[in-house]
């Protein structure tokens, strides 16, 4: 069975506050939202080792994979499926302590053991794509997740 990643509330909450100050001087003045999207999401990745940290963009009527960092991926993710899927319909972040225990869960590895999911609002409130992050270990995120990484896709808006 997979542990839990032991990364103490301080130590978490310090690196998140140093990786925000510095994405917002790496995005500042970048407009190309795929370029803002592929270093955050390096940027996140090298600091919490994650198992897949990445991005899908809202496009017609599917969520498309867009910059990653990890293994492969699900290419596209229909409207209230799955984690991404649901976080996109309910217009809300989804923490997923264990995926085996999600309704619909949708399994692109089996290595992936619990998840976060992170709605990108554009300006008028519409959700425009998903910020995805899964780990190999249960129960790996939890309110301050989630706290910080909406502020962090709050600077693709």
């Amino acid at each position: 069975m997979a542990e839990h990643l032991d990364i103490s509330q301080g130590d978490k909450t310090d690196k998140y506050s140093t990786l925000y100050k510095q994405i917002v001087s790496l995005v500042e003045g970048e407009p190309d939202t795929i370029a803002r999207m592929a270093n955050i999401a390096a940027m996140i990745h090298a600091t919490f080792g994650f198992w897949w940290t990445g991005f899908y963009r809202v496009v017609n009527d599917m969520l498309v994979l867009a910059p990653f960092q990890g293994p492969l991926a699900c290419t596209r993710i229909a409207y209230g499926r799955g984690v991404c899927g649901t976080a996109w319909k309910e217009c809300t972040t989804i923490v997923v302590p264990d995926v085996e225990q999600f309704p619909g869960h949708i399994a692109c590895s089996s290595a992936s053991r619990s998840e976060i999911v992170v709605p990108i609002r554009n300006k008028e409130g519409l959700v425009t794509g998903v910020l995805d992050i899964d780990s190999e270990h249960l129960a790996t995120f939890d309110d301050c997740d989630r706290e910080w990484l909406e502020k962090i896709v709050a600077l693709l808006q």
